[in-house]
């Protein structure tokens, strides 16, 4: 192992495991900062022992940050909120955690931070979620200027909160809901966004820049819905949904536990989802970007009526 040590606050969460184990297998010592430490047991056995620890950590809260941070050579802030709910809202995690985190890393000479942002990242967003996430990054340039931000688009992987969602809505209503069914997406492989990570932990030239990161194909949200159809072998039926109508639905789902939309999710559905040409992207991290269709067959597989151990016709 280098010895160096690589704080990654959310390191339990989709893309954090996909990155510990990268880092694990990179020689680094791993410390995964989480709010509820015993529900992210399972990360130590991502390396070898002892290699792989848990801290306890809430970026609402600075004090715990700093101690989370004390003694990293690297830092990764992967927390982040898409929908908002009690005391977890866009400010408090997308924003002041945020800024918690650069100013401890600052204060405790933190060689590297790497800030995962999201694609679609606008101060002129009618997106909430979009807003914050600027406001976000400009916290951690603030207090950390050579920070490194990644943008990344719709995350896809085994564990995703995507295509595993909108195959279940298949499954369950044998209909898919299209909603801005031409807005364009770019999804990228949860494996290429843990690579860039690394990547841009260990370049200096990646040093205060901002990645745009995408796949390397894009599709319309329609598109994407067919792709869902296809590898999970259903027929579910594709219903247009006007984007008044979406709005209606999305204002009483939004009420709900944990809902599967919001009417910031709809703002966000209305805008295409794509890297520009302006900024650096994956291929400057040195990362090949992984086709969409090389991954979702191997874990749409287990949504088919028929069961997951036959093969795709």
């Amino acid at each position: 192992m280098s010895g160096e040590l690589v704080t990654v606050f959310g390191g339990s969460g989709f893309i954090g495991r996909t990155l510990v184990q990268n880092l694990a297998k990179a020689g680094y010592r791993v410390r995964v900062a989480v709010r509820r430490p015993n529900s992210a047991l399972f990360v130590k056995t991502y390396g070898d022992l002892g290699q792989v620890h848990i801290a306890q950590a809430n970026v609402r809260n600075e004090a715990s940050v700093e101690a989370a941070i004390e003694g990293s050579d690297h830092v990764v802030n992967l927390v982040s909120v898409l929908t908002e709910g009690g005391s977890q809202t866009f400010d408090k995690l997308n924003v002041v955690g945020s800024s918690h985190i650069a100013n401890a890393c600052a204060k405790a000479d933190v060689k590297r931070l790497v800030h995962v942002s999201a694609l679609g990242a606008d101060a002129e967003s009618d997106s909430k979620y979009a807003r914050s996430k600027v406001k976000g990054e400009a916290a951690i340039m603030e207090n950390f200027p050579s920070a490194t931000i990644l943008r990344p688009g719709v995350v896809f992987g085994a564990d995703d909160q995507f295509f595993n969602k909108f195959a279940g809505i298949a499954k369950f209503f044998r209909m898919l809901p299209v909603i801005c069914g031409e807005s364009k997406m770019q999804p990228v492989y949860v494996g290429d966004v843990a690579d860039a990570i690394v990547s841009a932990i260990e370049s200096e030239e990646a040093a205060g820049k901002t990645y745009e990161i995408g796949g390397p194909k894009t599709y319309t949200f329609r598109e994407l819905l067919e792709m869902v159809n296809q590898y999970t072998e259903q027929d579910a039926a594709l219903v247009p949904i006007p984007t008044q109508i979406a709005y209606v639905q999305a204002f009483f789902l939004g009420m709900l536990p944990n809902p599967v939309l919001t009417i910031d999710q709809v703002r966000l559905l209305e805008k295409d989802n794509v890297v520009s040409d302006e900024m650096p992207g994956l291929a400057d991290l040195g990362v090949s970007a992984t086709p969409a269709e090389a991954i979702l067959p191997n874990y749409m597989a287990r949504h088919r009526p028929s069961g997951q151990f036959r093969s795709a016709s």
